[in-house]
């Protein structure tokens, strides 16, 4: 028994809905502006008709689920169908398929002997097209279902349409009267060109390619729907003035004959096999060229289908089955800041919580601060959300009509949220940084760089190990690695007194690397292993290069702007001075020779490039790419046109065919020696 204060509640709450619907359903499909993402307009969908099934007695006649869509235009003539454009209830999940399954076999027996077909969803603008003759007279959108847009001359710009229908090579004439149904829209490949072109010229770009195709076939200049990619795809024969196919395949087949591009469909014996071919088409979903929201599925009989007759404006013999979604709106709280395990900072969106596809969100990314900046994105926004698969899901954009002036422009930090230091942002670049090493935000990343076999090569400290020692609080920078005693190391679990013994040898070892190595391990951004050679090419030692100013280090060949400015910038963090005084009264301190041998045969392998593959008897890999630094040389890891000589050892492997393939002279260790005079 519904008690009057439950009969109430629901009264306001259609009450509600249907406000809200009817201005979504106007900013949808008379405006193509949404402020919400279909997903949700089809969860109030959802909400409202659960409320009117429960409550009969408060539809009303201007509900929502009593008609088929928007109000046509007033911008272009009306122009009624021959026979209602019907909209489709909507499934989400596989139990409402079989419970839709369910109430039509109840209604007709059968149904239980019927044949399904399934096809994509294409997320576009449903179009109506009339022929005489075998000629397009005209075409309309869908409008209310009863009555549309007349679009006529939009449509002849898109080349996909038949102006024309021809006698198919089976002799099949078109009949003297024929309307068809079908979808237009822009490929997603188009519709990225699109917007690039549009973001190099200045203009606005548009936020979907659903809208993008309905603002371009609603345009009342056709010149300017003729410069949109628009395309379409047609699935139904609406009305003829000769016998109309029996089965939704043979209407297929009957289209394409007449020259009219269909979807891809799936025939299905049952609605078991009805449901996986739904799920084939979700996994394939991002093979698609076209956005598709879902798949639809369809009594194959189409005998059968009109007999079981409609529902509200939905008719029973289809469905369609939404995808999880992939889209959703919701509002953006705050804007927080991550600091990654390069140093780069990483804008986070704080999200009202929100469901999409199974999955509550909270957080998703923005990219980049530019990525902000040209969006436009602002605290307190409503926008648009996307979680593809598992992707991480990530902000579209802002609904910019649904801003209401309180929304806050979002200023970058210009020092690093986790340790305090200024930030660093080199021109020309996205990325904007944090670097100081000591940053405990990137200090296990700096460490595992630090250890590395092209950086110091400490063997046996592995990315296990250094994280127990920062997460132990032992290491609080890269030169703490040097005050570690046995006893310290005893500590962390795994550990014994060998191990220990070994760890801490390795360490001392590392003390003797050379000046190019001990820079590269730094982690400076920008500067590997042949920038960290450039460098001890020039300077004798790390208090050299600290002192040396921008014009002076941009001077070395291979070094460009931004890179010196980053060299300049990490001398100068007092932090980074400060791991510096550390590491030389550890004993890491390395002198460059080079300046030595320069004497003796200056430069001699200068603007040659070099690869090595191979195993070397009297060099280590490692080693052998110092030698080549040292005389002046170059060392790359691949071959290429670009690449003067390879140093060959024992089972080279595929570089060497390649050299071969490329006429690129090949040589040996020994031979390598005899190049430098050594």
């Amino acid at each position: 028994m519904k008690s009057q204060q439950t009969t109430n509640a629901m009264q306001a709450r259609l009450g509600e809905l249907r406000k809200l619907i009817n201005y979504h359903n106007y900013r949808y499909h008379v405006l193509d502006d949404p402020e919400i993402s279909d997903f949700e307009f089809d969860q109030l969908i959802k909400e409202l008709k659960n409320i009117e099934t429960l409550f009969p007695e408060l539809v009303t006649p201007d509900s929502p689920s009593q008609r088929a869509g928007a109000e046509p235009s007033e911008r272009f003539n009306k122009v009624s169908h021959p026979a209602p454009i019907l909209s489709l209830s909507n499934a989400f999940e596989a139990q409402d398929v079989r419970a839709w399954y369910e109430r039509i076999l109840k209604i007709d027996e059968r149904v239980a002997e019927a044949d399904f077909v399934v096809q994509p969803k294409i997320d576009g603008l449903t179009v109506v097209l009339h022929y005489q003759q075998g000629i397009f007279s005209q075409g309309a959108t869908r409008g209310d279902g009863l009555t549309g847009e007349d679009i006529t001359n939009n449509l002849r710009t898109i080349k996909a349409l038949p102006l024309r229908i021809p006698v198919s090579d089976e002799g099949l004439n078109p009949p003297e009267y024929l309307v068809v149904r079908g979808e237009a829209f822009i490929t997603i490949k188009d519709f990225e060109a699109l917007n690039m072109r549009l973001k190099q010229a200045g203009e606005k770009v548009y936020l979907n390619p659903r809208n993008t195709a309905a603002g371009s076939l609603r345009q009342l200049d056709p010149a300017l729907t003729a410069a949109r990619p628009l395309t379409l795809l047609l699935y139904e024969i609406v009305d003829a003035s000769s016998d109309l196919p029996v089965t939704n395949q043979e209407t297929l087949n009957m289209l394409m004959k007449f020259g009219f591009p269909i979807p891809e469909q799936f025939y299905c014996r049952n609605i078991e096999d009805a449901i996986s071919a739904y799920e084939n088409i979700v996994r394939r979903r991002d093979e698609f060229v076209f956005e598709a929201d879902g798949a639809v599925i369809k009594i194959d009989d189409l005998s059968l289908a009109r007999d079981l007759g409609v529902v509200g404006k939905d008719p029973r013999g289809a469905i369609a089955f939404k995808f999880p979604a992939q889209v959703v709106t919701t509002q953006l709280l705050d804007i927080t800041v991550n600091v990654g395990r390069t140093g780069v900072l990483t804008p986070q969106a704080i999200l009202s919580p929100v469901n999409i596809g199974g999955v509550v969100v909270k957080q998703a990314t923005l990219h980049n601060f530019d990525y902000i900046f040209d969006k436009d994105i602002r605290i307190g926004d409503r926008v648009a959300v996307k979680r593809a698969g598992d992707v991480i899901p990530y902000i579209i954009g802002p609904i910019l009509s649904a801003r209401t002036g309180e929304e806050i422009v979002f200023i970058p930090p210009q020092a690093c949220p986790v340790c305090g230091q200024p930030v660093e942002h080199l021109a020309g670049e996205v990325a904007w940084y944090c670097v100081n090493s000591g940053c405990s935000a990137q200090l296990i990343r700096n460490l595992e760089h630090f250890v590395s076999r092209g950086a110091m090569d400490i063997v046996g400290l592995g990315i296990r190990i250094v994280e127990q020692l920062v997460e132990s609080g032992m290491v609080k920078d890269i030169a703490d690695l040097y005050s570690l005693k046995r006893a310290d190391l005893l500590n962390l679990d795994g550990f014994a007194d060998k191990k220990a013994e070994n760890l801490i040898e390795s360490i001392e070892r590392s003390k003797g690397q050379s000046l190019a190595r001990v820079v590269n391990a730094l982690g400076i951004h920008g500067v590997g292993e042949v920038v960290a050679g450039d460098l001890a090419n020039v300077f004798q030692n790390l208090e050299e290069i600290s002192e040396a100013g921008f014009e002076e280090i941009q001077t070395i060949e291979g070094i460009g702007p931004n890179i010196a400015q980053a060299i300049v910038d990490w001398f100068e963090r007092p932090s980074n001075q400060q791991v510096l005084n550390k590491l030389r009264r550890s004993g890491v301190w390395p002198q460059q020779r080079v300046n030595e041998l320069r004497d003796v045969i200056p430069g001699i392998l200068k603007d040659l490039t070099f690869v090595v593959t191979g195993t070397l008897s009297e060099f280590t890999r490692e080693s052998v790419k110092e030698y080549i630094k040292l005389h002046g040389g170059r060392v790359s890891d691949s071959v290429s046109k670009k690449t003067n000589y390879l140093v060959a050892g024992e089972n080279p492997g595929s570089k060497l065919e390649k050299a071969e393939s490329l006429g690129i002279p090949i040589i040996n260790e020994i031979e390598l020696r005899e190049m430098t005079g050594g």
